[in-house]
């Protein structure tokens, strides 16, 4: 009787904890909560009508996506995004979208290609384009090729998804006028089957921002 209920109370536990979970994800990413700030248990506990118990284990998994940190004596954080971070986040990038772009190219369906050339039509031609907007279709593209990509890992695997979001929190690193035409190019590539192109272009796109990022973080040094 003992080990049965103690079963059902640890799996209620854990949804109560996942739940919670998904909200503080949802509201960090959302710049709810502003890099670099405490989290104070007892005021998110309070908010989220939930004991601390299932909040610390919330935390322990927004940990695991570096989503937060734990500061020794200090408490939880919201991860703050500093050049050093951002870099590390593009090299990643780099590596993985240009995979998923050479995949994506591999499995795409006329109806996916058009959602994504989509994305792009209403800043074409544009003489002032607004950068909100932008940022939006910006990140939709790289998230819809980790998708369309059709690779399970990718798919999954919330810390890439993570990596790609905590791109944007501090805004455009380089203007729509250099990256749009990226973009285009890469969707070009996607749309003439050129695989290797596309994981090509892909790749360069990450690396020019990789490299103006170092150039602010020498910067930084001097």
């Amino acid at each position: 009787m003992y080990t049965k209920n103690k079963k059902k109370m640890e799996i209620i536990h854990t949804d109560l904890s996942f739940e919670v979970y998904k909200r503080l994800k949802t509201m960090i990413l959302a710049n709810e909560f502003e890099p670099g700030e405490k989290l104070v248990q007892e005021q998110i506990a309070a908010m989220f009508g939930v004991s601390r118990m299932p909040l610390h284990k919330a935390f322990q998994m927004l940990e695991n996506e570096m989503l937060v940190e734990n500061l020794p004596r200090r408490g939880f954080y919201v991860t703050e995004i500093d050049n050093a971070k951002l870099l590390d986040a593009f090299e990643c990038r780099e590596a993985l979208e240009g995979i998923a772009a050479r995949r994506t190219t591999q499995v795409i369906t006329e109806k996916e290609l058009d959602d994504l050339k989509s994305l792009f039509k209403p800043f074409i031609s544009k003489i002032k384009i607004d950068i909100k907007k932008y940022i939006e279709a910006d990140q939709a593209f790289h998230n819809s090729i980790l998708q369309l990509s059709g690779n399970q890992i990718l798919q999954k695997f919330e810390v890439v998804k993570n990596i790609t979001s905590q791109t944007y929190r501090g805004g455009l690193i380089r203007q729509p006028e250099e990256t749009l035409p990226e973009h285009l190019a890469i969707i070009d590539a996607i749309s003439k089957g050129d695989a290797q192109l596309a994981e090509q272009l892909m790749r360069e796109h990450s690396v020019k921002t990789q490299e103006l990022i170092r150039e602010q973080i020498n910067k930084e040094k001097t």
